[in-house]
This record gives C-alpha cells, sequence and structure tokens, in this order.
C-alpha cells in the first residue's frame, strides 16, 4: 500500500471545519473521514497483478555505449488501471527514465523503455520491476515490486577499432594484395619463374628446369596460419588505473586490436587469462570472427588482488601446444612483479616461442619526475627517478633473455602492438 499526495493535502483541507466548529471532535471526525476514503480508494485499486509483464532481452553492447531495456506490459483485467511503473537496474547498468506512466483499458498492451549505459563490464542484472496502481480518488496505491529477470551483457570498449583499417592496408601490402612479393623470402611456396642473375641457387627447381628450356626457380611468400598466443595478466597489478583506465582495461583494448588483426591475416589466435589460475581460455582455430568471441570471454574478468603464478600460466601455454607461436604478455612492467614471477619462466618461453612483453605505461611517472618546483617535488621526483631507474633494468634483463617489450600510453598501446607485429611480419620472423 501506498499513498499519495493527495492525502496530506486533504488533512490540510480539514483546517476550514476545525476553524468553522472548533473541537477535539471535529478533528477526530474529519481525520475519519480521510482514512475511510483512502481505505475506499484501496479497495478500488486494481491489483498490480492484473498488468502481465515481459521483458524483451537487450542485445550485448560495448562498455559506454547506450542500449535499453523494452518492457511489454498488457493489462489483462476488466477494469482501466493508471499505475506508475519503475524497471529498477543494478547502478552499474545506468538506467535512467526509468519510471513510466501508464494509462491502460482492457485488453490494452504497450512498450515501454528505459534507456541503459553500462559502467562496467559483465552480465549487468534488473533488480525487479515495481508497479504502482492508483484507486480512482487518487488518495491510495497498491504496490508490488515484481521479478522479472533481465540482463545486459556489456562488453570491452573496443576503442582501438578506429587504428584496424590502417593496419589492415599494411597487412594487405605486406600479402601482396597491394604490392609485390619480395622474391625468395618466406617458407611458404608461391610460383615459379626463369632464372635471374642474382637469385639463390638453393631455390633452382630441377624436376621442373628439366622439363623447361630454361632455368626455373621457386618463389616463396611469408608463412601464414601461424600462432599468436595472447596472454593476459588479471593479478593485482592490472587492477591499477592509468588516466582513470584500469591497466586490465587498456591490456584488453590492445589485445582485441591484434586478435582481429591477427585473424584477417590468416593466424590462428589463442588466448589465455589468469593470475594464481587460469580465469579463462579460447581456442579460436583461426576463427574470423575472433575479435567478437574475444570479447564476450573478457567480458566477465576482473583483477584478482593477488599475485600472478607466471609458471602456472606458462604450464597452461604449453597446454595450447607445442607449435611456436608469437607469444604476447600483456602485463604492467612492475618490475618487482616481473623479476620475482616472471623472470624464471621466460628462458623457457623464449626457446620454444618469439615472446613480446606489452605494457601499459604511467605518464604520470615521468611528469612527476620532471616536476621540480618545490622542495616537496624535488622527492618527489627522486622517487620518481628511482622508480624509471629500476623500469630502466628490468627492460634490460628482458632484453637480455630476448623479449621484445611494447611499452606506451594506454591509448598508444594497442596500435604499437599491432606495429610491433606488422614488423615482426615484413621481417619474415612471423
Amino acid at each position: 500500500m501506498a499513498i499519495t499526495g493527495r492525502v496530506p493535502l486533504l488533512l490540510l483541507l480539514g483546517l476550514v471545519p476545525v476553524v468553522l466548529r472548533p473541537g477535539l471532535g471535529t478533528v477526530w471526525m474529519w481525520l475519519l473521514v480521510v482514512t475511510l476514503l483512502v481505505l475506499i480508494d484501496l479497495a478500488l485499486a486494481p491489483r498490480p497483478a492484473t498488468l502481465a509483464l515481459t521483458r524483451r532481452p537487450p542485445a550485448a553492447v560495448r562498455l559506454g555505449e547506450p542500449s535499453r531495456s523494452d518492457l511489454l506490459v498488457e493489462n489483462t483485467g476488466r477494469r482501466r488501471v493508471a499505475a506508475l511503473l519503475r524497471d529498477a537496474w543494478q547502478p552499474t547498468a545506468g538506467a535512467t527514465d526509468n519510471r513510466h506512466r501508464l494509462r491502460l483499458s482492457p485488453g490494452d498492451r504497450v512498450v515501454v523503455s528505459t534507456a541503459l549505459l553500462p559502467r562496467r563490464r559483465g552480465d549487468l542484472r534488473a533488480a525487479g520491476v515495481t508497479v504502482r496502481c492508483r484507486g480512482p480518488l487518487g488518495l491510495a496505491a497498491r504496490l508490488a515490486t515484481l521479478d522479472l529477470p533481465g540482463r545486459v551483457r556489456a562488453l570491452p570498449a573496443f576503442e582501438s577499432r578506429k587504428h584496424l583499417p590502417s593496419r589492415l592496408a599494411r597487412l594487405r601490402e605486406l600479402d601482396g594484395r597491394a604490392a609485390v612479393r619480395v622474391r625468395g623470402q618466406g617458407t611458404e611456396f608461391d610460383s615459379l619463374r626463369e632464372y635471374v642473375r642474382g637469385d639463390d641457387v638453393r631455390s633452382i627447381d630441377w624436376r621442373a628446369s628439366a622439363r623447361s628450356r630454361s632455368v626455373v626457380v621457386r618463389t616463396w611468400q611469408p608463412e601464414r596460419d601461424r600462432r599468436v598466443v595472447l596472454v593476459l595478466d588479471t593479478s593485482r597489478v592490472s587492477a591499477g588505473r592509468v588516466a582513470g583506465v584500469p591497466r586490465l582495461d587498456s591490456a584488453m583494448d590492445a589485445a582485441l586490436l591484434l586478435a582481429a588483426l591477427a585473424a584477417r591475416a590468416g593466424d590462428r589466435v589463442d588466448f589465455l587469462a589468469g593470475d594464481r589460475t587460469v580465469r579463462a581460455r579460447l581456442r579460436s582455430a583461426g576463427a574470423r570472427d575472433v575479435a567478437a568471441r574475444l570479447q564476450d570471454v573478457m567480458a566477465d574478468l576482473e583483477p584478482v588482488i593477488a599475485e600472478a603464478d607466471w609458471s602456472g600460466l606458462a604450464g597452461a601455454v604449453a597446454g595450447l601446444g607445442r607449435q611456436r607461436a608469437l607469444l604476447v604478455l600483456l602485463t604492467p612492467l612492475e618490475p618487482a612483479a616481473i623479476e620475482e614471477s616472471l623472470l624464471p619462466v621466460l628462458p623457457a618461453l623464449t626457446r620454444h616461442h618469439q615472446v613480446v612483453l606489452a605494457s601499459v605505461r604511467d605518464p604520470a611517472l615521468t611528469e612527476l619526475a620532471e616536476t621540480r618546483d618545490t622542495v616537496s617535488d624535488v622527492y618527489a621526483a627522486a622517487a620518481a627517478e628511482r622508480g624509471l631507474a629500476r623500469r630502466r633494468h628490468t627492460l634490460d634483463l628482458l632484453a637480455a633473455l630476448g623479449v621484445a617489450v611494447v611499452d606506451a600510453d594506454a591509448e598508444q598501446l594497442p596500435p604499437a602492438l599491432a606495429d610491433h607485429y606488422l614488423a615482426l611480419k615484413a621481417a619474415g620472423r612471423l
């Protein structure tokens, strides 16, 4: 049960009879009249159960993009219904304009929409639908909250997809669709042609030459159908924020761009995410829609306040297959975490794979080291310089082990990682 704003106004109206006929009996009589009117209005109010509600499930949406939840409301009773409906969602779903006034005659149907703007990845769920049906006098209403399940799946934002067309154009050049193939490079057979001075004699096809009047050589193209393995660190170091965005989300953005590019290149993309344990795993087997599948897998991942077990993650990588691959480790370049956990397992990884470490760099550290206006700024700059020196030492250790490092700001990391992948393609190292 709920009362409306008309009840206090009706009680204030009772001042008129009290002034005309002062006395305690007048006050009690007016209160009794108002109470009776409220009870009668409540008895005449339609029951919320007469409204049949059906939710149309919203489609998955990228984080930060608008969506909506549609409710089909039908009056199954025999009386006209005036109601206020509230479609409640958890706060991170970003529901707005979720209160809807309804006036439905018997048998009428109407669709009401609630705007959603997700602010967190994963499955965001509806909290319930509250219906308040007013009586004919507008004094009281029947109130009920109905459990009507609903969810919207918020996927990673993938803001770096704007860089995909330019990288695909460069990829077409490397594949020879927009430029001439380079003779004699690569490992995959392309075609036969006549020998010219300067060709490697090892590329001569003697059987084809015996059937021809001239010497024939084989031409090659860079090998396709290679493996790219993405390993996403979900440990405590990924929970830090750079420019207000979690490092984990920035690493996801870089992984999505690289996965989409590698899939278009014909490479197979595998994905692992974990910290102490493996949290997610995806075998794409060369699927063209790998980016969409990867977004769905990443949607539920959150940082875990625990250290990463890189020996366990390395074992999970080995479980994906022994074929040589481009192994991309998406983890922050935090010296303590890397030197204690990752460095011991890197020799085994670099022995079987080409390893790249992709890290989100915090520009605030460099700015802090350059600001020396006050005494406190000087102390902060000294601490920042010490941190930068420790990072440079860690970079030297990684380079000595044959690990390439792509360390860039959150916005620049996805294109920088994609460019590194294309550079490896161009050099015939992938």
